[in-house]
C-alpha cells in the first residue's frame, strides 16, 4: 500500500509499505479522507520522531474484521480515534481523560495518511464511531477537531452573554467561532494577521474581526462597549498572541490556552493583578470519548458550516503540498487528503 511518510514539513515522501496484517481482535481500516491538523506541522515536535506516517483525523470504511470482533462489520463507515483512554484510572474517572497514561501510549498503525490502517484492540473497543448516513467522509474529518473544541469550551463554561475573543482564525479558531455560535454566544470577536482568514471569520459569524498587528486591547474596547473580553481562547502558537490574551481579558474572565507555545517558552503572567481580578488561565488538550459523541451530533445537526472551511482536497500524492500549505498558513483553511486517490 502507499503511505505519505513525513520527514519534515518540506519533505513528505510517498512510499510503499506492506499491507498491515490484523489479529483476531483488530480491524483493517480503509482510509477515505484525513485532514491535516495544525499539530501535524509542529516541526519541533514531529521531526524528532521522523520518519513516520502522520494523520489522526481519518474517516473511511472497515475493510477487514478480526474473528473476535463482534460489533463491527466489513463496509461500516467509521471515524476511528487514534488515541483512546482506559476509562478506569483516577484521571479518567475524574473527567480528565486526556491525561490518561493509556491515551498517550495508544495509536493506530501506521497513520491516517496511508491507504490502510491497522486498528489495535484497544482502539477497536473504545475508539470506533459509526458515521451517520448523512455525514460525508470529508465532514467526518472534523469530528476530532470539533471534539477538542467542545472539550475546551466545556471547561471554560461559556455563557451566552459572554464576550468571547478568539486569537487566531485558522481551523481551530474558526471551529471555536462556529461552535460558540451554535451554543448561543452572540458577541464573538476574532483576530488574525491574514486578511483572508479574517474575511472567513466574518463570513462564518464573527461579530467583529480585528487585525492582530493593531493595538488589540484598544480595538477590543472600542468594539465592545469599552470592555475587555470575558473569555479569551488562544488558537495560535504565536508568542505575541499569548501576551495579547493576558492584556485582553476582563475582570473575572478566563484565558484558555487551546494552542501551545514552542518548548521552553515562559509567559510573564501578572500574578498579583490576576489574583486581585479573579482571572483564570486554563489549558485544553485533546478530547474524551463523550466529546467525540457530542461532536458527531453537532456536525450532524448542520449547525457548522464545514464545507465552507475546506479549501483543498488532495490525493495522497499531493500530501507534501498539503503540508506546505498548512505550515505556511496563508492560502488555506482546511486541507483534506484522500488516500485512495493519486
Amino acid at each position: 500500500m502507499r503511505c505519505a511518510v513525513y520527514y519534515n514539513n518540506r519533505d513528505v515522501r510517498i512510499e510503499e509499505r506492506p499491507l498491515p496484517e490484523i489479529s483476531d481482535d483488530e480491524l483493517l481500516f480503509k482510509v477515505m479522507a484525513c485532514g491535516i491538523c495544525g499539530s501535524d506541522v509542529l516541526e519541533w515536535y514531529r521531526v524528532k520522531k521522523a520518519p513516520l506516517v502522520l494523520g489522526h483525523e481519518a474517516t473511511g470504511e472497515i475493510a477487514k474484521v478480526g474473528s473476535k470482533v463482534k460489533n463491527y462489520k466489513t463496509g461500516d463507515r467509521v471515524f476511528i480515534a487514534h488515541h483512546v483512554p482506559c476509562n478506569t484510572c483516577r484521571y479518567c474517572l475524574g473527567g480528565n481523560h486526556t491525561v490518561c497514561e493509556m491515551l498517550h501510549t495508544t495509536n493506530y498503525f501506521p497513520g491516517g495518511f496511508s491507504e490502510y490502517v491497522r486498528v489495535p484492540a484497544a482502539n477497536v473497543e473504545r475508539g470506533v464511531f459509526l458515521l451517520p448516513d448523512s455525514m460525508s467522509f470529508d465532514e467526518g474529518t472534523f469530528i476530532e477537531p470539533v471534539a477538542c473544541v467542545l472539550r475546551g469550551q466545556r471547561m471554560m463554561r461559556l455563557d451566552p452573554d459572554d464576550t468571547l475573543l478568539i486569537l487566531g482564525a485558522g481551523i481551530s479558531g474558526l471551529l471555536h467561532l462556529m461552535t460558540a455560535r451554535a451554543k448561543g454566544l452572540k458577541n464573538i470577536i476574532v483576530t488574525d494577521v491574514f486578511a483572508n482568514r479574517l474575511d472567513c471569520a466574518k463570513k462564518l459569524g464573527a461579530t467583529c474581526v480585528i487585525n492582530a498587528k493593531e493595538d488589540l486591547p484598544k480595538n477590543l474596547r472600542s468594539n465592545n462597549g469599552d470592555r475587555l473580553a470575558d473569555a479569551v481562547i488562544i488558537c495560535t502558537g504565536a508568542y505575541q498572541a499569548f501576551l495579547q490574551a493576558l492584556q485582553c481579558v476582563d475582570r473575572a474572565g478566563t484565558v484558555m490556552c487551546f494552542a501551545a507555545t514552542d518548548p521552553g517558552v515562559t509567559l510573564p503572567v501578572p500574578v498579583n493583578d490576576f489574583w486581585r481580578q479573579s482571572i483564570k488561565i486554563m489549558h485544553s488538550y485533546g478530547a474524551s470519548p463523550d466529546d467525540t459523541v457530542e461532536s458527531i451530533k453537532l456536525i450532524s445537526s448542520g449547525k457548522l458550516a464545514l464545507e465552507e472551511m475546506i479549501t483543498h482536497r488532495l490525493g495522497l500524492g499531493d500530501t507534501g503540498l498539503g503540508f506546505k500549505l498548512v505550515a505556511e498558513a496563508r492560502d488555506c483553511i482546511k486541507v483534506i487528503i484522500h488516500p485512495q486517490q493519486n
